[in-house]
């Protein structure tokens, strides 16, 4: 047997012109970390391992990577984690709410339209008659500018030939702004596009496909009387994978909860009810009143039966330790309220001493006739 230290024979050399090759493309060794990637990638798409599937392979290597030789680095198994949780989502977990929708009516005129996109800072709106149950499509941002610039040069805006470019530059027409009638409906322009109308129930891993087939990404949620429910995007939807995406037009939010003294805070009202629980430290979630509701507002329009009003002051019977003050409402919903932990009542000694005095002064001879 030839050991490590005994030369190769001459019948196991490779042939000249093979070992001329490999002097040639002399071949890297691989890195340890891309051999460990390789390797857990050939065992997740192998099928399956000990009977277990692809998927459930996947979660239980994420669930178990910790340390600096893991597979996947921290920004990885968040993208994944949120990859595998998207087919268990449905569009009423991921859609804003009724109450949260910004829209515009079809009578509103161009000028108006041009303060709301400000106001609001969306590129798209949709689009409704008299109220949000009666929708007729959305507007874009961009065909509002290209309208505009259509009807302040006269007719179709025609792109300069190369000539043009050379001699007169980029900038050289003139629009005349004045040609432009802000005064004209919306519905009169022509600029509503068509938007998808989908229920609630819909998988949201369906709902994107759909955006991505009909080039459509914004979508209405229609309740089963036929009723507006909540609007879905499609980077609503691709938020719930890669978190929260900004803009340098997107303004930070406030926090939901806010602590402005010792046991007491400003909340806002759709809060979920398990990120209210985690930061007060009770159980309010899996209390009675909280068990059909999932935000702060839900679980004070079930404890009053009603939207509260400004100043009114709730105590939710589930939650003895907390009171909730109203500070902005109108008549459809609640803004801003405030939560304040109550303090048990004590007694000085002095009055505990009194009230003992009384009970013991009182005998059932006192409260008979004479």
């Amino acid at each position: 047997m030839m050991t490590g230290s005994e030369p190769r024979s001459s019948e196991t050399k490779p042939p000249a012109e093979t070992q001329a090759h490999t002097d040639e493309e002399p071949q890297q060794p691989r890195p340890q970390r891309s051999a460990a990637v390789w390797q857990s990638l050939r065992t997740f798409f192998s099928g399956r391992r000990n009977g277990s599937s692809l998927r459930e392979n996947l979660q239980d290597e994420l669930a178990r990577e910790t340390g600096s030789d893991a597979t996947f680095s921290p920004e990885e198994r968040m993208l994944l984690g949120n990859i595998l949780r998207l087919r268990e989502l449905r569009v009423d977990d991921v859609m804003i709410p009724r109450a949260d929708i910004e829209a515009v009516e079809a009578s509103t005129t161009i000028g108006r339209l041009m303060e709301l996109f400000q106001e609001s800072g969306h590129s798209r709106m949709p689009v409704y008659e008299e109220t949000l149950d009666d929708p007729r499509g959305m507007v874009h941002q961009k065909d509002l500018m290209a309208w505009m610039a259509e009807k302040a040069n006269g007719g179709p805006i025609e792109t300069p030939s190369e000539d043009e470019i050379a001699s007169i530059g980029h900038n050289a027409r003139e629009l005349d702004l004045s040609k432009i009638d802000l005064s004209l409906s919306l519905k009169t322009t022509g600029l509503i596009r068509n938007l998808l109308f989908v229920p609630p129930s819909m998988p949201a891993t369906d709902l994107m496909a759909k955006m991505q087939a009909d080039r459509i990404q914004m979508a209405l949620v229609i309740d089963e009387y036929g009723g507006t429910d909540g609007l879905v995007s499609l980077e609503d939807l691709v938020e719930e994978v890669v978190g929260d995406i900004e803009d340098e037009h997107d303004e930070d939010e406030e926090a939901m909860l806010q602590a402005v003294a010792d046991g007491i805070w400003i909340a806002d009202p759709r809060m979920p009810l398990e990120d209210l629980e985690s930061e007060l430290g009770a159980a309010i979630a899996n209390s009675e009143a909280g068990e059909d509701v999932d935000t702060l507002g839900g679980l004070l329009y079930v404890t009053v039966g009603r939207v509260p009003v400004r100043g009114e002051l709730v105590q939710v019977p589930d939650i003895p330790g907390f009171e909730f003050e109203i500070l902005d409402a109108d008549p459809r919903r609640i803004k801003r309220l405030r939560i304040r932990r109550r303090r048990p009542e004590t007694r000085s000694p002095e009055l505990r001493r009194r009230a003992k005095r009384g009970e013991q002064g009182h005998s059932p001879e006192d409260t008979g006739g004479a």
